[in-house]
């Protein structure tokens, strides 16, 4: 259906000849670049850890646990514990000449939240494994500072000050105190539980996107092919608490290609400093959820093969914001132009099983715009009819759009609905339903 649907889009280059393309062609590129799909899965780095856990019990709860310790939500419960727990000890200290029964409700709160803090240290140890949990400095400090505090705060909350005793009272008083203290330190776990944060969100973000997770990284990344990763939007600032943080993009791409990477920038909305990718930074500029121009694919096409070209090592890396609409769009256009697809719906199926990490979801994150998926279809016929040229130039009049029973549409009722039209990155038509601005709206109050 893919294929019929491309060709009949076709027909605005005037291109006859290709309607008339037998499905029975299709279907045995179909099966040869299958091949060659099942081919690349085996040679591509898929960014997770080769070690194979065995199939027991211990390791069967572990990996049933792990998304619930590693959630969002049970992270964000922490740190708010975290503040909880900060100021139930503030009050406990600014209040002195409290009841007992108010000092004995701070205590036994305090010590529920320090028991709970134990309990995330080993499910996180127990999930992530010791030696992977206790390599991380801020790891070790957060679970010291757990232990530690617990201590204290059992100390503090089970001590009898009500019997005689050799020390003074006010001086074991003084004591506990300082004790209590001691415990402000906990808020220093928000320093972990942030960077815990972050790692969840950008998760969450990134959805069922295949990740590169192994050696020190955890970045929204896939290699799709050995040569060729998509990723999402390098960020910093706020942004890089839900995306990729620009500098853990370097890091990783000086470490595994040092030298030998270029990056492709396809978001029109926002750049970066060149310099993190020393300077191997080139700009193609698509709107989000929208097409590039056929020239530019041309242009693109041809800067990517010089660069491969250049050397055997050498490796692209191609980003829009999330990393699946534009990029897919280049990147299967990429496929296509060296060869390794024959087929734009191929290309298309081959970078959504490569981006799609169906082991947390069956969601697909391939390229799913229409607009898109046809303009790889379009370069198909570039590279393959046109020997990489652009078709003949034909003018084209629009006189009229009308669109039919819109009911389920937006409100509906075409009130919220508008039109432009966009040549060569310029907008020479738009029209506003609201407004009855360039359009009218008719109510047709006829029933079946």
């Amino acid at each position: 259906m893919g294929e019929v649907f491309i060709y009949l889009s076709l027909s605005i280059y005037q291109t006859n000849t290709y309607i008339c393309v037998s499905l029975s062609v299709i279907s045995i590129c179909l099966l040869r670049n299958m091949t060659k799909m099942e081919n690349a899965k085996v040679e591509i780095d898929d960014g997770k850890e080769e070690s194979a856990l065995p199939d027991t019990l211990y390791y069967n709860l572990r990996k049933r646990i792990a998304p619930f310790v590693m959630s969002f939500g049970f992270r964000l419960f922490g740190v708010t514990l975290i503040i909880v727990d900060f100021v139930l000890v503030i009050v406990d200290l600014s209040l002195p000449a409290k009841s007992r029964d108010a000092g004995n409700a701070l205590e036994a709160v305090s010590l529920t939240i320090s028991f709970f803090f134990l309990a995330d240290v080993l499910l996180r140890v127990y999930v992530e494994g010791f030696k992977v949990y206790f390599s991380s400095k801020l790891n070790i400090i957060d679970a010291c500072v757990v232990i530690v505090t617990l201590v204290v705060t059992m100390v503090y909350t089970f001590s009898d000050l009500s019997g005689p005793s050799l020390i003074p009272r006010y001086m074991v008083v003084t004591f506990l105190r300082f004790l209590r203290i001691i415990i402000l330190v906990r808020v220093f776990r928000l320093a972990a539980q942030k960077k815990e944060l972050e790692k969840v969100t950008r998760r969450m973000i990134s959805e069922n996107k295949r990740r590169y997770q192994k050696d020190g990284f955890d970045l929204d990344l896939t290699y799709v092919t050995d040569r060729v990763i998509a990723m999402s939007f390098p960020s910093s600032g706020k942004q890089a608490f839900y995306r990729n943080p620009i500098r853990e993009v370097a890091r990783f791409l000086d470490t595994k290609h040092e030298g030998h990477y270029k990056v492709y920038n396809l978001c029109s909305e926002k750049g970066y400093d060149p310099q993190f990718f020393h300077y191997r930074v080139e700009r193609v500029f698509i709107d989000d959820h929208n097409v590039p121009s056929l020239e530019d694919m041309l242009k693109y096409t041809a800067s990517v093969r010089e660069w491969m070209s250049a050397d055997p090592q050498n490796i692209i890396a191609i980003h829009c914001k999330g990393g699946k609409g534009r990029t897919g769009t280049m990147v299967c256009t990429w496929l296509i132009d060296s060869d390794q697809f024959e087929s734009a719906q191929d290309s298309l199926e081959y970078f959504g099983e490569r981006r799609t990490d169906k082991s947390q979801s069956s969601k697909f994150q391939g390229v799913e715009t229409p607009s898109q998926s046809r303009y790889v279809g379009y370069y198909e016929i570039m590279k393959n009819k046109f020997n990489r040229q652009l078709p003949p130039p034909k003018s084209l009049r629009i006189k009229s759009i009308r669109i039919h029973s819109i009911a389920g549409v937006g409100k509906g009722n075409g009130s919220d609905f508008k039109v432009k039209i966009i040549v060569r990155k310029e907008l020479v038509f738009e029209c506003v339903c609201a407004k009855q601005e360039n359009c009218t709206t008719l109510v047709s109050l006829c029933s079946s």
